[in-house]
């Protein structure tokens, strides 16, 4: 393979890349706790968009607040790892560069 075509390989996964980045940063997922009583919005680049939290779940108190917003993350960043496997998997698809 000449260097040109390796050139040519490299920006064209460079480009795909930057464009599945961008992507990333506006598709947001949500991780969801306890039924819906707490929901959190976060980016494909792990930005914390939103915590939303159910009146009612504030009736167990501090601790069990706690939880249910860990558990909500915690559910949010495996599906934004999920999403940045598929998107950029996606993006690096049938691009074979030497090693």
């Amino acid at each position: 393979m000449d260097m040109e075509s390796l050139m040519a390989q490299a920006a064209e996964l460079q480009n795909k890349v930057a464009a599945a980045q961008e992507n990333l940063a506006k598709t947001v997922v949500k991780g969801i706790a306890a039924n819906g009583a707490c929901i959190v919005d976060m980016t494909g680049k792990y930005d914390l968009v939103n915590i939303t939290i159910r009146p009612d779940a504030l009736a167990g108190g501090a601790d069990a607040v706690s939880k249910i917003v860990a558990d909500a993350y915690r559910d949010a960043k495996q599906k934004a790892d999920e999403l940045i496997d598929r998107v950029m998997g996606d993006a690096t698809d049938g691009v074979n560069l030497p090693m």
